[in-house]
């Protein structure tokens, strides 16, 4: 390894923390793409959850990861038949039902969430009569103008002259 590198000479100009190969430039940015660039930072594709939904999930999570390991251990010891078994089948018993339990509290906190914060995910809530009402104003304005290109169109076919068409068109 060559120290010279890491610990520069009394000469150098270099700080004696800073070594060579390890500098990043000034003026590299992390969002901007081009030259010089680390990353670039892409725009998710779906919002992040919100914040209490995102604890559950966690919390979900870790104890979903710790009841599989449980649920390892107890089938460990049952096959090696130790006397460590029946607490350790009971305490997965236990944990698989604190589990389904953390579960269903993301869905709930989710929902929750959803509902406390005007979320409108089923179309029986409030927005079908905003979008009820918008289709009906909607079609009586596409009524009138076509009542208005009515009778603009019969007043310029009787300002024509009377008397055989000559095509169908």
């Amino acid at each position: 390894m060559d120290t010279q590198a890491h610990h520069p000479t009394e000469g150098s100009t270099e700080p004696p923390h800073e070594a060579r190969d390890h500098v990043i430039p000034a003026e590299a940015s992390f969002d901007a793409p081009g030259a010089g660039t680390l990353w670039t930072v892409e725009p998710a594709i779906r919002p992040p959850l919100p914040g209490p939904v995102r604890r559950a999930a966690v919390r979900a999570g870790i104890i979903v990861a710790v009841t599989l390991i449980a649920a390892m251990i107890a089938f460990f010891c049952t096959m090696a038949a130790v006397w460590a078994a029946l607490p350790a089948v009971l305490a997965t018993v236990a944990m698989t039902i604190a589990a389904t339990w953390s579960v269903l509290d993301v869905w709930i906190t989710r929902q929750v969430w959803n509902q406390r914060h005007g979320v409108v995910s089923v179309p029986s809530s409030t927005a079908r009569a905003l979008r009820r009402e918008r289709r009906r104003a909607r079609r009586e304005a596409r009524a009138a103008a076509r009542e208005a290109a009515r009778d603009s169109g019969k007043a310029a076919r009787s300002a024509r002259p009377a008397g055989r068409r000559l095509s169908s068109v």
